[in-house]
C-alpha cells in the first residue's frame, strides 16, 4: 500500500507546478466556517490513528485524519481530557479540522486555548516538503513558533499531518449551577468571579439564565456552588455539550451567526438587533441576527474586539460578499502576506479560505 503522505506531498507539487488551487478536507464538519473554499479537493480523512499516548506524560500524538471522538474516548479511559474542549460539530470531526480551525470550548478562558495545548505539528507544505515543528514537551526552544503559527490558519499555510497534544487530568468532582440574571447583572457576576479563587470551568448566560460549571476538588467544588449560590442543573454535561457543539435552541434556526470575541468588561450590546449568548465570562458574544456586518463589526471594534461571520443564514441581503473575518489593519495584512508566501508560494492551499487576499 502506497503511504498516504506520499500521495498528498506529490498532489500539492502538481498542483503548485500548474498553479491550481487545493481545497483541504478532513471530515468536513466546519466546511461552513470561513470563507467559501475553491479548487480541487484534497482528502486528508484517511491518514488517521493515535501514534503515541503516553499518560503519564501528559501527551498524546495522532495522525490528521482521526475522529476526535475517538482520541477524547482513549483519553477518556485514562482519567485525561483535552484542556481546551474543542467543539464537535458532528461525528465526523478530526483532530486535523480542529487544530486547523484553531476553536476552543467553554473551558478556554480558565484552561486556555487550543493554541496553547499544541506541542508540536508535522506538515507538508506548499511546496510539498514534510515538515515538522516543536516535539512532545513543553519547554523553551529558540526560533519561530510555527506550531501555534499554523494552528488557527484554516489549512492556508500548510497541510496537518500529525500533531502532538498536552493532555489534562480530569476533574475528580464536576457540577453546574444555575441563577436567574439578566445579561447586565451576568457579566458584572462573571467580571467579579474572575477576581476570585473560585474553581470555575465554564459559564453561560442565555434566555435570563446564567449557568457556571465548577470543577475540582469535591470539597472545592462544593464550597464554591455554596458561596455563589442557585440551583444545581440535572444533566449539565449534556447542557455543555450542546453549547459547545451549538445544538441548543439558540444556534438554531436560519439567521447568520456571529461570534464576537470582546474585553469581558464590555456591557451587553443592548443596540445590536437579534439574540445574544453570552460565554467566557462575558469575552464572547454569540449573536444570530440580520443586521448587516459593518454595524456589527462597528459594536464589536466598541469593546476593543472583532467579530466573526461564524455561520451564513439563508439569503440575508449582502451576507454573500461578507468577508467571515474581521478586515484586518494594512500592516497585518502584508505581514499575513509574508508568511503566506513563505508558506504557500504558489498560493494553492485553500486560498481564499481566511481572507480574500490570501
Amino acid at each position: 500500500m502506497s503511504d498516504p503522505v506520499n500521495q498528498y506531498a506529490e498532489a500539492i507539487r502538481t498542483a503548485a507546478d500548474a498553479k491550481e488551487p487545493l481545497r483541504i478536507r478532513g471530515g468536513g464538519s466546519k466546511d461552513f466556517y470561513g470563507n467559501a473554499g475553491a479548487g480541487s479537493l484534497l482528502d486528508v480523512s484517511g491518514y488517521a490513528g493515535v501514534i503515541d499516548y503516553e499518560p503519564t506524560e501528559l501527551v498524546i500524538t495522532a495522525r490528521c485524519g482521526t475522529p476526535l471522538a475517538d482520541i477524547e474516548a482513549v483519553m477518556r479511559d485514562k482519567g485525561q481530557m483535552l484542556g481546551f474542549e474543542p467543539p464537535h460539530f458532528g461525528n465526523n470531526t478530526t483532530l486535523g479540522g480542529c487544530i486547523a480551525a484553531g476553536l476552543s470550548g467553554p473551558r478556554r478562558p480558565y484552561a486556555g486555548s487550543v493554541r496553547d495545548f499544541v506541542l508540536g505539528l508535522r506538515i507538508l507544505d506548499g511546496r510539498g516538503n514534510d515538515l515538522k515543528f516543536g516535539g512532545q514537551v513543553m519547554k523553551n526552544v529558540a526560533g519561530y513558533d510555527v506550531s501555534r503559527l499554523i494552528t488557527g490558519s484554516m489549512g492556508t499555510l500548510g497541510v496537518i499531518l500529525e500533531v502532538s497534544l498536552k493532555a489534562l487530568p480530569l476533574p475528580p468532582a464536576e457540577l453546574t449551577i444555575c441563577r436567574n440574571q439578566t445579561k447586565e447583572e451576568a457579566l458584572v457576576l462573571m467580571n467579579e468571579w474572575a477576581g476570585k479563587p473560585l474553581p470555575i470551568t465554564g459559564t453561560c448566560h442565555v434566555e435570563k439564565r446564567l449557568y457556571v460549571r465548577l470543577a475540582g476538588a469535591a470539597s472545592a467544588v462544593k464550597a464554591a456552588a455554596a458561596k455563589l449560590g442557585g440551583e444545581e442543573i440535572e444533566n449539565a454535561a449534556e447542557f455543555w455539550r450542546d453549547i459547545r457543539d451549538q445544538r441548543d435552541v439558540f444556534f438554531s434556526g436560519d439567521m447568520p451567526l456571529w461570534r464576537l470575541s470582546l474585553k469581558s468588561t464590555t456591557p451587553h450590546l443592548a443596540d445590536l438587533p437579534g439574540m445574544q449568548l453570552h460565554e467566557w465570562g462575558g469575552a464572547l458574544r454569540w449573536l444570530t441576527s440580520d443586521a448587516d456586518a459593518k454595524t456589527i463589526r462597528k459594536a464589536a471594534r466598541s469593546g476593543d474586539g472583532h467579530a466573526t461571520l461564524f455561520r451564513r443564514g439563508n439569503g440575508t441581503a449582502g451576507e454573500a460578499t461578507t468577508g467571515a473575518f474581521h478586515p484586518l489593519p494594512d500592516v497585518m495584512m502584508q505581514l499575513h502576506r509574508n508568511v503566506k508566501q513563505a508558506m504557500d508560494p504558489a498560493g494553492i492551499l485553500n486560498p481564499g479560505r481566511m481572507y480574500p487576499e490570501l
